[in-house]
């Protein structure tokens, strides 16, 4: 088969079943990263082909990295040291004269180069390895991570201080050619590669020339105002991609993570490391993943929450990035740490609403990681070796959980033992319900009730305390409030963080509530807007959906037809087509309705909200039916992102 050939054969593939679909031929077919097209260009149309969330990503659920470097000298307010010892009055500017002189004559590079303190003591980052008579060790690092359960992680390889963790040629203000003098980078990524897991890069200097060091007065030379982000936007955007195309040529990584301030970098530039990267990973036959907090998308990339995440169910697959520390990213004297706990209930709870967490730890300049640290990594890593089966390579479920406490938006918290959280298995056959403590004799997960249908469930167990064995747990009932289940003692048989029940199902997980679904034709109304969805009658494929007032026309109802996986086809009763996403993820698009072909754009799921609301969510673009507020009859049916607005809710009655 020739090119030209090949892709239009791939083309009909995509029409016909889904990009997933092609994506295999393509595995077949090339020597090219596994999914995603053969090459890129620096124009958002191409690389928003570029799949965000690969397999291994979505498999991974937990990573570690950590703010370590020159900032973490002074061990004093935070991370933002270096910006804020210029600022006359604040703390940190009474603390560097106090402790080294005022900044005018004991500036930040005095860090880097090393320079002696008021008191008399030689100051610089420049941590030893163990080899070499010092504190460091990057293997014992790595085996701690791999012992926590993470199973990506890596490095903030430069902050927004300007100071480059690896051996640069674009700046000269770097670890090899100042302080340690050791390509850290280098012997960050050998040493967790060497214990099977993926590497992370974080990259947060597109902060570094837009306001980090506003106080900063201007430098003398063109090396210092390169180190203090002052020499003009042409030269800094430049760097700022000549940084992450070392970083990217040199070490390979599977994850390049990014901080905030990316849409005041140049969109040029942007599309330049997009391009670049993912052509890269296809030359090294890897699927990678690029995270952003702006200035990149969701088609693309994979969003990023800072501390906390979604509050509900977010699409597409996402990550939030939390810290150890609710005080400081990086080590500083005193500092204090959430509880194991809450770290661990926190991890669930965002695998459990679609997401992944990167854990930030804070280790001292010398290279010490401290006690407490590896106390709180160890104790989810303990749980993660016992009940990992739950979490990794598990995928969202319809409801992410029920219970008092909210989590999501803010620090982690401790849940309660009502506190539940759900994954299932890939195949959809197997649910796993986490408690987030032990309820007694008897655990009841109300969103079970009788409206689900549970004649397939064939087997309940806890997850026993050894690994990959479990408790069967035989005597259950299910009626209005829940599914009851006894458990095997009042008092937990062991201790534990959470505690997960496994439930096994002879066919796919059933829909929760969808025992009251219609099995036939069914109106399906806006919560918002009180309109019903409206094919328009005989039209043509491509036509867009509307909304019209409820009359009984045949043209307002629709069944749900099972599609496999917990999916469903909508098709309407007038002519038959189903409501199709059209490939487009964008806020606001416009949903149609076309001939079913079994692509992912035709598939739906329902996400029950209880009181007899549901979001109908987009199998291909992770985007829900939204009625977009507008209560004009007539008026179209768009597509948004999943939230907790009236607009994105459906009731769903028999017509």
């Amino acid at each position: 088969m020739d090119s030209s050939s090949f892709e239009l054969s791939r083309r009909k593939l995509i029409a016909v079943a889904g990009v997933a679909a092609a994506a295999s031929v393509l595995r077949v077919r090339t020597g090219w990263a596994t999914v995603g097209p053969s090459s890129y260009t620096p124009s958002w149309s191409s690389v928003d082909q570029h799949p965000p969330a690969p397999e291994w990503f979505q498999d991974a659920k937990f990573g570690i990295y950590y703010h370590w470097g020159v900032f973490s000298v002074p061990a004093f307010g935070n991370e933002w040291y270096p910006r804020n010892m210029y600022i006359d009055g604040s703390a940190e500017n009474n603390h560097h004269k106090s402790v080294y002189g005022d900044p005018s004559s004991w500036p930040y590079e005095n860090f880097m180069l090393g320079a002696r303190d008021r008191a008399g003591n030689q100051v610089q980052f420049a941590p030893k390895l163990k080899s070499a008579g010092g504190n460091w060790d990057p293997n014992e690092w790595a085996q701690l991570f791999a012992d926590a359960g993470a199973k990506f992680a890596g490095p903030v390889a430069e902050h927004h201080d300007g100071y480059s963790m690896w051996n640069s040629t674009v700046n000269e203000w770097n670890s090899v050619r100042t302080g340690p003098r050791l390509d850290l980078l280098r012997l960050h990524a050998d040493a967790i590669r060497a214990k099977g897991l993926k590497l992370v890069t974080a990259l947060h200097h597109a902060y570094h020339f837009n306001g980090y060091y506003d106080h900063v007065p201007n430098q003398p030379t063109e090396s210092l105002r390169r180190l203090f982000g002052q020499n003009g936007r042409v030269a800094e955007n430049q760097l700022w991609y000549d940084k992450l195309r070392e970083v990217v040529d040199g070490y390979q990584p599977d994850l390049v993570y990014q901080d905030f301030d990316l849409g005041l970098v140049d969109e040029s530039q942007r599309l330049n490391f997009l391009a670049h990267y993912y052509n890269q990973a296809v030359a090294w036959n890897k699927d990678v993943a690029a995270t952003y907090k702006d200035g990149f998308n969701n088609h693309g990339e994979v969003y990023d929450f800072e501390r906390g995440g979604p509050t509900s169910l977010q699409y597409p697959y996402w990550e939030t990035d939390d810290s150890i520390s609710s005080s400081s990213w990086c080590y500083t004297v005193g500092i204090g740490y959430y509880t194991t706990k809450a770290m661990l209930h926190s991890l669930v709870d965002r695998v459990c609403k679609n997401g992944n967490l990167l854990l930030n730890i804070a280790p001292m300049a010398d290279g010490t990681i401290p006690d407490a640290q590896k106390a709180i990594l160890l104790g989810i890593g303990d749980y993660l070796k016992r009940f990992g089966e739950s979490i990794y390579a598990t995928r969202a479920w319809t409801v992410y959980g029920e219970g008092p406490t909210q989590m999501g938006g803010g620090g982690p918290k401790e849940g309660t033992s009502q506190d539940i959280r759900f994954t299932r298995s890939k195949d959809n056959t197997v649910l796993y319900a986490t408690a987030m403590g032990w309820q007694g004799g008897t655990l009841t997960i109300n969103t079970l009730g009788s409206q689900t249908d549970l004649r397939t469930l064939t087997s309940v167990q806890l997850l026993d305390s050894t690994p990959g064995s479990y408790v069967n747990l035989p005597n259950h009932t299910q009626d209005g409030s829940g599914l009851h289940i006894t458990m095997p003692s009042a008092n937990p048989p062991f201790a534990a963080l959470a505690y997960v029940v496994k439930l096994t199902f002879s066919g796919q997980i059933p829909t929760p509530g969808a025992g009251s679904l219609p099995t036939s034709w069914a109106k399906i109304a806006n919560a918002a807007t009180g309109l019903a969805l409206d094919s328009g009658g005989n039209v043509a494929s491509g036509s867009v959906l509307k909304q019209w007032s409820y009359d009984g026309s045949t043209n307002l109802q629709w069944q749900l037809v099972d599609a496999g996986g917990g999916y469903y086809r909508i098709v309407n009763r007038t002519n038959g087509m189903v409501a199709d996403s059209w490939g487009n993820s964008a806020n606001g698009a416009n949903c149609m309705q076309a001939s079913w072909n079994g692509g992912n754009n035709q598939q739906w799921r329902l996400n029950s909200l209880g009181n007899g609301r549901y979001q109908i969510i987009n199998r291909g673009t992770g985007t829900a039916l939204d009625g977009m507020g507008n209560s004009t009859v007539g008026s179209t049916v768009g597509m948004w992102a999943p939230n907790n607005s009236p607009n994105n809710q459906w009731t769903i009655t028999g017509a």
